[in-house]
């Protein structure tokens, strides 16, 4: 895996916005790094195209519910004739939206489930722009006390590595689904630094913002630590030809932990992943089988 890294470089090299950023950065850090660095965590943070920007997919017949969250509001998506199912709960990922989940959402409640479609904050139709996967573990936490426990948890790139972390941390669920898990957050930032031509000086003072914020900092999302701490079965699906994320992370990941069943796809993509109906059934099925 040493020779593999996730595509970030790619997706910040789009857009003459960018283009602008990215000469702007190499001046500053010249000159004025902490600032550099302060300009580039902004960046980090902020989920691309920003989500008023985004065509929203639609959700019916999943009703919308907002919850109050710090100074926010999250979107969730549900069906209020599930009260009685089982609840599982389904995580887009950065830059995502709930519409994306809605297929498996369907999936799950042939089932016999009640899912529960999270907006991630600053994605979809919760409020903010700028977020990360420190404030999303918050928001699991506030989630899950109001309409937890989960009989599972079946997440999408970044949102299921917040997934695995959240529960490796104690949020209650009898099983996880990881979909195109993510790499871990220092393979991002230096995806990130690699994008924009940022030196070590500035590098260094975005790591040191980011461990500040995460508990119990960067490590936490690494597979050794996830691996010490998840102790449910975890389904991972990946596909072989992600040029977004390497399927060589789910790989790490799935080895790393004591039950793990790994499955790879072939010629799905990133994101296409989530709307094959044989995916969809697979962790529908899985899910399912933790009732």
């Amino acid at each position: 895996m040493s020779q593999t890294r996730p595509a970030v470089d790619r997706f910040y090299a789009q857009g003459r916005v960018l283009q602008g950023l990215r000469l702007s950065l190499d001046l500053l850090q010249r000159h004025a790094p902490a600032q550099a660095a302060r300009l580039a965590l902004r960046l980090f943070d902020t989920p691309l195209p920003p989500r008023l920007l985004q065509r929203r997919s639609p959700m019916a017949p999943w009703q919308g519910l907002t919850l109050p969250f710090e100074t926010r509001r999250l979107q969730l998506w549900h069906r209020p004739d599930g009260a009685a199912r089982p609840r599982v709960l389904l995580l887009h990922g950065w830059s995502g939206q709930a519409g994306q989940m809605r297929g498996l959402a369907q999936a799950c409640w042939d089932a016999g489930l009640s899912p529960f479609v999270l907006d991630w904050p600053a994605h979809g139709r919760s409020s903010g722009s700028r977020t990360d996967i420190a404030q999303w573990q918050r928001a699991l936490q506030v989630l899950t006390v109001e309409h937890g426990p989960w009989v599972g948890i079946a997440a999408h790139s970044i949102g299921a590595l917040a997934a695995a972390h959240g529960v490796a941390r104690g949020l209650p669920a009898r099983r996880l689904a990881l979909l195109a898990c993510s790499a871990p957050p220092r393979h991002l930032l230096e995806g990130f630094v690699a994008s924009f031509g940022l030196g070590s000086a500035v590098r260094d003072r975005i790591r040191q913002a980011l461990e500040a914020r995460a508990r119990p900092g960067l490590a936490g999302f690494e597979p050794d630590w996830l691996g010490r701490h998840l102790r449910l079965p975890v389904l991972l699906v990946h596909d072989r030809q992600d040029r977004a994320v390497p399927a060589a992370y789910s790989e790490a990941l799935a080895a790393a932990l004591p039950d793990a069943t790994l499955q790879l796809t072939e010629g799905l993509g990133h994101r296409r992943l989530l709307d094959d109906p044989g995916v969809q059934q697979q962790v529908a099925r899985w899910l399912s089988a933790a009732v």
